[in-house]
C-alpha cells in the first residue's frame, strides 16, 4: 500500500541529521519485525510440542514478556518519521502555510513533553530492576524460567529516547517552516493529496502485476 505522507530531503544540516537518524530507526524497525517473526515461530513450536509430544515450549510466556518491548516500542520513531501514526486531521487538515506548520509545531512539542516524561518514568523503572550485585544483574525475573527483566525494561527508555530525538528534529523542521514561510519543508512528514495517493496506489499495483 502506498504511504500517506512524504519526507523531503536536501543537503541541509537538518536533512542530513534526519537521514542519519532514519537509518537508526530503520534498524530498530527491522529488529521489531524480527521479534514478531520470532514470537510466531515460538508459538508454532509451543503449540506443535503440546499437540505432538504433550510438551509445550518451556518459558513461552516468559519470552513473550521479554519480546513485548521490541514489538511495541522499537518501531514508534520510524513510524513518526514517516507520518505513520494515526492522527485526527479534521482541523489541521484544513490549515495551510504558516498556520499548518505552527499547529504541527505545537502538537509535536506537546508530544515531546509527554515522551520526555515517559523516558524519565521508564528509566526509573529500569533502575529498580537493574543491580550490579545481583545474579544476572537483575532484582526481578520472569516467573517460569527466571529470565532477567532489565534488558526488556531498558529497551523502553531507549526507544522513547530515539523518539525524542526524532521529535526534536521535527520541531526544528516545523519551526524553520514557520519562520521562513516554507511550503514544503524538509525532515517532516508532508501529507499527500488524494490525487497523489491514487497515483502511488496505481503505480504500486502496476509494479505487482509486472
Amino acid at each position: 500500500m502506498a504511504g500517506s505522507s512524504a519526507v523531503l530531503e536536501d543537503s541541509s544540516l537538518l536533512s542530513r541529521l534526519d537521514q542519519t537518524l532514519y537509518r537508526i530507526e530503520r534498524v530498530f524497525g527491522v529488529i521489531s519485525g524480527l521479534a514478531v517473526l520470532a514470537l510466531m515461530l515460538l508459538a508454532v513450536g509451543s503449540v506443535g510440542g503440546r499437540n505432538m509430544f504433550n510438551t509445550p515450549l518451556p518459558g513461552y510466556v516468559d519470552w513473550i514478556q521479554i519480546a513485548m518491548p521490541l514489538i511495541a516500542f522499537l518501531g514508534i520513531s520510524y513510524a513518526q518519521r514517516d507520518g505513520g501514526h494515526i492522527r485526527m486531521d479534521i482541523l489541521i487538515g484544513q490549515l495551510k502555510g504558516r498556520g499548518l506548520w505552527l499547529a504541527e509545531f505545537i502538537t509535536t512539542l506537546a508530544t515531546l513533553i509527554l515522551i520526555g516524561l515517559l523516558v524519565w518514568g521508564s528509566w526509573a523503572h529500569f533502575e529498580r530492576s537493574f543491580d550490579w550485585g545481583s545474579p544476572n544483574w537483575s532484582r526481578d525475573s520472569s516467573i517460569d524460567i527466571g529470565l532477567p527483566l532489565w534488558p526488556a525494561k531498558l529497551l523502553v527508555p531507549l526507544a522513547f529516547g530515539i523518539m525524542a530525538l526524532r521529535l526534536v528534529l521535527q520541531l526544528w523542521g516545523y519551526g524553520r517552516a514557520v519562520v521562513k514561510g516554507l511550503e514544503r519543508p524538509v525532515a517532516v512528514p508532508l501529507v499527500k493529496s488524494a490525487a497523489e495517493l491514487a497515483a502511488e496506489e496505481a503505480e504500486h499495483v502496476s509494479a505487482l502485476n509486472r
